[in-house]
């Protein structure tokens, strides 16, 4: 059922940046027709119209999660990587089990998360994938596709890989695979091929992501990767700023901040993202506004690993695009766009005031913001022509009791997401706080395996 009514919401928020919030006294019933948004207002069923009960309910734009790291759901709360920051929890998490992620465990990990971010109203991910190269014994691109499509999520592949990699390994464990980069370019020719849409409408994209510009790839590759993104028309993103590190890198090897680095090596511009940039100066924040630059804010891991708050309303009033993601759930533990919203409320006012990041910001950047760093220019916002990826919160739930503004409820409330229903370009993709036809106890005792294979492997369990 592509073609519907939603109808008598209490609230209604766009996505838009400016007037976002409608009220039953403007109308909040949205028609839905052949998975495009057909009217807004206070509407009337049509003869023979599908009719969704939205009352006591408010409706949003999915949300956008522009950075993630699927295979992580089976990474989520590693003893060894608990209360050290960055540097040491690569070691400890993500290389150290990376190399051991095979096709099964990928599979399971990437369906899981997909799940748990659908259930909190998310409908379209990026996820940031870099097992690529020697010893994957297994395509990654297909499998994060075929989860996604499992599941009817719009996804972006942001790939990534390196050409080099830091050697954290030891004779015990192999070190993370990577690539030459004739082989990278392949890769993604083939990949690009097989999976990429190139439209504003498009339920699959791919994205050039090499996991991190110092440390993947030599400067001359990091240019070459960025004339290719833009010869075959895809985007570039890559990790940036993450804590202090990565400055005092570039200072000692370059003499410069890694913004104005990047800059010199092409990787700037309305078609590039950075996942991070919580250490940025006043230059490198006016040269990421000037250029349209995009971050992909995640508050969450960056709070979770003492890693810092990035200054995005500062970003923001720069003219940079701001976007939200929920980062690997080894660092999060979480795959929840409500949660990672409800945190970035509070943590942005723990640190500037009461006054930080009103809530209806956050839902701009979280769903608007992300479709169009993406460029998914028909997603994002509830509009007349726009694709009807919309989430439609419950609000009979003791959470949401006493609230006097319900439009903002979802993200100031925070805890679970309490979903009626979620769509998909009017696919209907969550019903009553469940997905339809999901197995969900196979999945788990799927995960059950895979972590216990993973603590047996890395001798965390005889």
């Amino acid at each position: 059922m592509r073609s519907f009514l939603i109808q008598g919401a209490s609230a209604l928020h766009t996505g838009d940046a400016e007037g976002a919030i409608r009220t039953p006294a403007q109308g909040t019933d949205v028609r839905v027709r052949d998975g495009l948004i057909a009217e807004v207002g206070a509407l009337a069923p049509e003869p023979g119209e599908a009719v969704v009960d939205a009352r006591d309910a408010v409706l949003y734009p999915g949300w956008v999660n522009t950075h993630h790291h699927l295979f992580q759901t089976v990474l989520k709360n590693v003893s060894a990587g608990q209360g050290v920051p960055l540097m040491p929890w690569l070691e400890a998490v993500p290389y150290h089990h990376g190399p051991l992620i095979d096709e099964e465990a990928l599979t399971v990990a990437a369906t899981l998360g997909l799940a748990e971010l659908l259930l909190s109203g998310c409908t379209t991910v990026a996820d940031h994938h870099y097992l690529f190269g020697a010893g994957v014994g297994h395509d990654p691109a297909a499998v994060l596709f075929g989860a996604a499509e499992s599941l009817g999520a719009r996804f972006v592949l942001l790939r990534g890989g390196a050409t080099r990699t830091r050697s954290f390994a030891t004779s015990e464990h192999p070190p993370m695979p990577h690539e030459s980069l004739d082989q990278m370019l392949s890769s993604l020719d083939d990949t690009a091929r097989r999976f990429h849409q190139p439209g504003g409408d498009a339920m699959r994209k791919v994205v050039i992501a090499p996991t991190t510009p110092f440390y993947s790839s030599t400067p001359d590759e990091l240019r070459e990767l960025a004339r290719t993104a833009r010869r075959w028309g895809l985007g570039l993103h890559s990790h940036l700023s993450e804590t202090t590190d990565y400055v005092r890198f570039a200072a000692e090897q370059w003499g410069m901040r890694p913004v104005h680095w990047c800059a010199e090596h092409e990787w700037i511009g309305p078609d590039v993202s950075y996942a991070h940039m919580v250490h940025l100066d006043d230059s490198e924040i006016a040269l990421c506004g000037e250029t349209r630059t995009a971050i992909a804010h995640c508050p969450q891991s960056n709070g979770r690993l003492g890693s810092g708050v990035a200054p995005v309303q500062a970003l923001h009033d720069a003219g940079a695009v701001v976007t939200v993601g929920v980062d690997g759930a080894a660092s999060n533990e979480a795959a929840d766009m409500v949660n990672e919203l409800h945190a970035a409320w509070l943590i942005h006012r723990a640190v500037k005031g009461a006054h930080a990041q009103p809530a209806e910001q956050l839902v701009h950047w979280a769903t608007d913001g992300g479709a169009r760093a993406l460029g998914l220019t028909q997603v994002g916002r509830i509009a007349v022509g726009m694709q009807a990826d919309l989430a439609l919160y419950d609000l009979n739930h003791p959470r949401y009791a006493g609230h006097h503004e319900l439009a903002t409820a979802p993200v100031t409330a925070g805890g679970g997401a309490h979903l009626r229903r979620v769509w998909v370009a009017g696919r209907e993709v969550v019903r009553d706080g469940a997905i339809p036809g999901f197995d969900l106890p196979m999945w788990l005792a799927r995960a059950r395996r895979v972590v216990q294979r993973l603590q047996q492997r890395t001798g965390v369990i005889a």
